[in-house]
């Protein structure tokens, strides 16, 4: 007899539910245009290797990277540096140009849910300051890069975070 292949953690009910509902109304996902969001790929070197920052979201605990809306007077890369800052206390050299993005489901606390496109700057993180505005809210870690695509669920982060190899100075 062969052993049973271990699966993954099973979804939550709150992600069962936003499928089935979903699959129910699909005209919900696609009646809106896609949102921006800008990211942070933040990374340090540990011992001459890349480990990456990754952190829990505040409302369901999985495993993303800091982001967040469009900052007015900001431009893009400037507003992944500030939410890098803010999620996680982490300051350093941003790229200016993405590398990379990737698609998710953001559901809202009234069950709306909007497609949104998140383009990834990548941060050098040189500084790390305990005390920051959402200390205490979520977990942070730091992983290497295959560690960090097991945890994060969104298939195109995944590829982007194994892959991640960062780019000029």
């Amino acid at each position: 007899m062969k052993p049973k292949k271990e699966r993954g953690k099973p979804a939550s009910a709150k992600s069962r539910h936003l499928l089935r509902q979903l699959a129910q109304t699909p005209e919900k996902l696609f009646s809106s245009a896609f949102r921006n969001q800008y990211g942070a790929l933040c990374f340090r070197y540990g011992d001459g290797e890349i480990e990456i920052l990754v952190i829990t979201s505040r409302d369901s605990g999985r495993w993303i990277v800091p982001k967040g809306w469009p900052i007015k007077g900001k431009e893009p890369h400037q507003a992944a540096a500030i939410e890098a800052w803010e999620e996680a206390g982490v300051r350093g050299k941003v790229r200016k140009t993405p590398v990379g993005r990737y698609t998710y489901l953001k559901e809202f606390s009234d069950g709306k849910v909007v497609p949104c496109v998140v383009d990834l700057f990548q941060v050098e993180v040189k500084e790390i300051i305990p005390e920051f505005k959402e200390q205490g809210q979520r977990q942070l870690a730091w992983v290497s890069p295959d560690e960090a695509a097991r945890r994060v669920r969104e298939i195109e982060l995944k590829s982007l975070l194994i892959n991640f190899k960062p780019q000029g100075k």
